[in-house]
């Protein structure tokens, strides 16, 4: 069974609010009373007595509702009054309530923020969508200008951006297609977007927000709804360690709550898929559980007992190979890829005006015809094309062997020889 959410369901006490409206009541949070009741009273367990100030803070309610769940688990007598904070009551668990919250704990360990229902999650998804961003040529300059890139390059990333479709970054190893995907999310990252602690789906909890991964903008505001970050957009990068089990909900058998795979995690955000093509899982078998969300923009999780729900694929999606893409996907889903960029290799001046900003940022110089005599070695004995990482992977080369002879690092000549002939490989 497919559970489905209509952006316009309104339901009796099921609010839509966004997080900007801290909810008064527990009817305001779309949430059954009971799930609220079990983390309030595991909270109280495991942290000890407290006040109800120290409560409201652990489960991020405001007093109000938090009153209203004290008030049902005094009159279920799991928990007692042993004092008072000003003209609010302190907290402690009763012998009832510790047998109570043993058992909830042998089921969920979750005790942490009250989580928000599957409704408000989906709907507040799409009001975030980054199909609805719209980036303007300066920003992606400036975002860019660590860089050293085309200007052709620049528009055409400029242009996938405020389509808000998927991008494929495809060309040789060592060009700079990692980097350019990660400032790639740094031009979206100037926005803000709420991400909920937890989401709550039939009792089930999944835990969404993860500090690895988002990065708080500011503080929540007295009057906002504290279930809920404001953070910047999110950036998640996967590699070759990617399976398709990551990519569904993964109940953890200790813990007894699930945690949303890598893309519930960058919805709203950039999900970058690096080295794409030599994962584990089939490069097939991946797209195809992606067919569906990339045309349509959602996606389905299974829980535990097979129940499927649906939430929102409101990221851009960023695949980045050094493969062939025509090799490793067929023509109906490099359809669905709205945006290919190819990444050339470097041009002489560009391998040299990064060469010198890498060589400033070390703190040495380096001579203009030495890198003319260094390009020419590179293509010339090596037979190797100019790529943009091979000033940094030199440079370091360099200040690796004056750290070992307790020199300072100079980019002369033979410097620049030796470490050309430790990096590249020798045919003899």
């Amino acid at each position: 069974m497919n559970t489905a959410i209509d952006a316009n369901d309104r339901r009796p006490n099921a609010s839509l609010d966004g997080p900007e409206h801290k909810p008064r009541s527990l009817t305001e949070l779309g949430i059954r009373q009971t799930v609220l009741e079990d983390i309030a009273l595991k909270i109280l367990y495991l942290s000890g007595p407290m006040s109800t100030r120290d409560l409201s803070h652990h489960i991020k309610l405001g007093i109000e509702p938090t009153n209203e769940l004290i008030s049902k688990m005094r009159a279920d007598q799991f928990c007692q009054v042993t004092g008072m904070s000003g003209s609010l009551p302190d907290l402690a668990v009763t012998s009832p309530g510790r047998a109570r919250a043993l058992e909830l704990l042998a089921r969920s360990q979750y005790a942490g923020a009250a989580p928000v229902s599957l409704r408000n999650y989906v709907v507040q998804a799409r009001r975030q969508s980054v199909r609805n961003v719209v980036v303007h040529e300066s920003d992606v300059v400036r975002a860019f200008g660590h860089l050293v890139i085309e200007s052709k390059t620049l528009e055409e990333v400029g242009t996938a951006l405020n389509s808000g479709a998927s991008i494929f970054l495809y060309g040789p190893a060592g060009v700079g297609k990692t980097a350019i995907a990660e400032t790639i999310s740094r031009v979206l990252s100037v926005d803000d977007v709420w991400i909920p602690y937890a989401v709550e789906v039939d009792g089930n909890i999944i835990v969404v927000f993860d500090a690895m991964i988002h990065k708080q903008a500011v503080p929540n505001k007295e009057n906002e709804d504290e279930r809920w970050v404001r953070c910047h957009r999110p950036s998640v990068l996967v590699g070759g360690e990617l399976t398709g089990e990551m990519l569904d909900l993964q109940l953890n058998s200790s813990t007894g709550f699930y945690v949303g795979p890598v893309q519930m995690k960058a919805n709203n955000g950039v999900l970058i898929l690096d080295d794409f093509g030599r994962q584990r899982t089939p490069p097939e078998e991946l797209l195809n559980r992606w067919v569906v969300p990339l045309d349509r923009g959602i996606d389905f999780l299974t829980l535990a007992g097979g129940k499927k729900i649906e939430i929102p694929f409101e990221m851009l999606v960023v695949f980045v190979t050094n493969m062939n893409p025509a090799e490793l996907v067929d023509a109906a889903f490099l359809r669905r890829i709205q945006t290919k960029i190819k990444i050339a290799v470097a041009s002489d001046e560009q391998f040299c005006e990064i060469f010198r900003r890498l060589a400033n940022e070390r703190g040495v110089e380096v001579d203009s015809a030495l890198l003319s005599e260094l390009i020419a070695e590179i293509r010339g004995r090596h037979h190797q094309e100019l790529r943009g990482c091979q000033p940094r992977d030199l440079i370091n080369q360099i200040v690796w062997a004056a750290r070992y002879k307790d020199k300072q690092p100079c980019l002369d000549r033979a410097s620049l020889i030796k470490a050309a002939e430790r990096y590249f490989l020798s045919e003899s």
